[in-house]
């Protein structure tokens, strides 16, 4: 190597190692930056609320049994209508209240059962139902069904698949509100876990949203229904 070529590779090795030095600097500084980006914490968040139901779907059933058949149907057109008289005059609407075709069994038919034995050869239960958003009357009228009993009708318990469902279907006017609410609580609780850890909380990771659900309030209150969501939302923490 001549003197003239020393200084410049010289220079050369001083500016070459200079690169490295920043790349290396760089890239441990990417490790860390990267490092640190896998610090998360993941946390729920929770919003409920206390609604009333809108719609009341009531079925009133009553059976009667008999040994002629054009006399059985009699009697059941005979108590559907005072079943329907009853819901009128409690304030239903003609359009709120429908009756089902009764269901017949001849019990004579059946091979399992000694007709013989059998009081009566027909069987048959009846269902009249209202549909309506008058809960409030629907849940009143329920409480006046004795005076039904004192006509003679006995009316099938709910065990007998006489229970009234509630239902809430306004769910749609709920959502943006609870899954902000949801939102901001999860939110709550990861800022506390960051204070907790020395940390400060960065930006959402991951966000997925729950499924609502809406259920009876309890089981003496099914016209009262519990809405709720949760929401899990994922942060990163930084120093």
């Amino acid at each position: 190597m001549t003197r003239s070529q020393t200084p410049a590779a010289f220079f050369l090795g001083i500016f070459i190692a200079l690169g490295l030095a920043a790349v290396g600097y760089q890239l441990a500084d990417g490790l860390i930056r990267f490092k640190q980006l896998d610090r998360t914490v993941n946390v729920k968040g929770l919003a409920e609320r206390e609604v009333p139901a809108d719609i009341a779907i009531w079925p009133i059933r009553f059976s009667e049994a008999g040994n002629d058949l054009g006399e059985l149907y009699q009697v059941i057109e005979q108590k559907n209508r005072l079943v329907s008289d009853f819901l009128l005059a409690q304030g239903f609407a003609a359009t709120e209240i429908s009756a089902a075709a009764p269901a017949m069994v001849d019990r004579q038919a059946l091979s399992y059962v000694d007709a013989s034995r059998a009081e009566f050869r027909f069987t048959s239960r009846s269902t009249i139902t209202v549909y309506s958003i008058e809960v409030a009357r629907v849940r009143e009228a329920m409480g006046r069904l004795v005076d039904l009993g004192k006509q003679g009708l006995a009316i099938a318990g709910e065990d007998e698949g006489s229970r009234a469902d509630f239902l809430f279907t306004g769910l749609n006017s709920l959502k943006p509100a609870m899954i902000e609410e949801a939102t901001r609580n999860a939110r709550e609780v990861a800022e506390k876990f960051a204070r907790d850890s020395d940390s400060r909380l960065g930006k959402i990771k991951t966000a997925s949203q729950g499924l609502f659900t809406i259920q009876d309030r309890d089981a003496n209150t099914p016209h009262i229904k519990r809405v709720r969501v949760v929401s899990t939302v994922e942060y990163y923490l930084t120093d």
